[in-house]
C-alpha cells in the first residue's frame, strides 16, 4: 500500500485503532482522523484504549460511534477535508440474535448487505469526505478469498456512479507494525489472508498509476464474476455459464442489480 505523507487521511471503522496508530507512527501523514464503530465504553472493554490515547496525545481526532452509512453519527467532521480515506477489512457488525439475522436477511443475502455497506462508503467518500482539489482516493482492503471476493468489489460497487476503479495492490501487513486485524464485535486477531487493497477515484489518472494494476479477469472473454477465463471457444464459455459456480455468482449479481435499482429510486 502506498501512503503519501502529504495526504490528509481519514480511517473508517478501525476496530482497535491499531491501523491508524501504525499509519501515524510509520508514515506521518499531514493529518489523520480515525473513526471506530464502537462507542468508547465498548472500545475499552474489547480492546483497551491504549491506541485511542496515543492518537489523541499526538493531536489526532478520534471519533467513536461512527457509522459511515449514517451522517447523523459523524458529529462535527468537516466536509471535503481529506485526500485519502481507508476502510480496512470491512465487515458488517454481528447480528444481535438469530431473529435479527432472519429479519435482515429475509429477502436479501449477506453478499448484498456487504456490497450495500461498501457502496455507501464509496459514495459518501466522494460526496462528503474527499477534497475535490485533493488526491481524491478511496481505499478498500479486503481478503482475496471467499466470501469476500464474491462481493465483486472491482465493478459492482460503482455502478451508475462517476467513480472509477483504478486497480489494486497487495496489502503487506508487515509495513504496518503493530496493526492487528480485528473481527467485528470480537476481540480476536484475524489473519490478513491474501489481502488486497482496491483503489477508487473520480479521476482516471492519479499518483498511484504506476503502483497498482488491474487483473486479467476484468478483460474481454473472461467472467469477471467468477474470475475465470479466457474462454477459447464458445462451448468453453457456455459450459462455464451453466456451471453451479457461475449460477451462484449470477444470483448474487442479480440481487445486487435489484438493490441498485431500489437504491437509486
Amino acid at each position: 500500500m502506498y501512503i503519501n505523507p502529504a495526504w490528509r487521511i481519514l480511517t473508517i471503522g478501525d476496530g482497535d485503532l491499531s491501523f491508524s496508530h501504525s499509519l501515524l507512527e510509520n508514515y506521518r501523514p499531514q493529518s489523520l482522523t480515525a473513526t471506530i464503530f464502537d462507542d468508547h465504553s465498548s472500545l475499552s472493554t474489547k480492546y483497551g484504549v491504549t491506541h485511542f490515547q496515543q492518537l489523541q496525545a499526538q493531536g489526532c481526532e478520534v471519533l467513536t460511534s461512527f457509522d459511515v452509512t449514517n451522517n447523523q453519527t459523524w458529529g462535527q467532521l468537516c466536509k471535503h477535508q481529506f485526500d485519502a480515506v481507508f476502510f480496512q477489512f470491512p465487515l458488517l457488525p454481528a447480528f444481535n440474535s438469530i431473529e435479527d439475522f432472519k429479519q435482515q436477511c429475509q429477502n436479501i443475502s449477506l453478499n448484498t448487505l456487504h456490497r450495500r455497506l461498501l457502496r455507501r462508503y464509496l459514495l459518501n467518500c466522494f460526496e462528503y469526505f474527499l477534497d475535490n482539489n485533493g488526491a481524491q482516493l478511496a481505499f478498500i482492503t479486503s481478503k482475496d478469498v471467499k466470501p469476500y471476493r464474491q462481493w465483486h468489489i472491482e465493478q459492482s460497487l460503482i455502478l451508475n456512479s462517476d467513480i472509477h476503479y483504478l486497480g489494486s495492490i497487495k496489502f503487506e501487513i508487515e509495513k504496518f507494525p503493530g496493526y492487528k486485524i480485528r473481527n467485528v464485535d470480537r476481540d480476536k486477531h484475524v489473519k490478513d489472508t491474501q489481502g488486497l487493497t482496491y483503489v477508487f477515484s473520480r479521476r482516471i489518472n492519479t499518483e498511484l498509476d504506476n503502483k497498482i494494476s488491474k487483473p486479467k479477469y476484468l478483460g474481454d472473454n473472461y467472467c469477471s464474476y467468477c474470475r475465470v477465463g479466457p474462454f477459447y471457444t464458445i462451448q468453453d464459455k457456455q459450459n462455464h455459464l451453466t456451471s453451479k459456480k457461475h449460477q451462484k455468482m449470477a444470483l448474487f449479481e442479480q440481487q445486487w442489480l435489484n438493490e441498485i435499482d431500489q437504491f437509486e429510486e
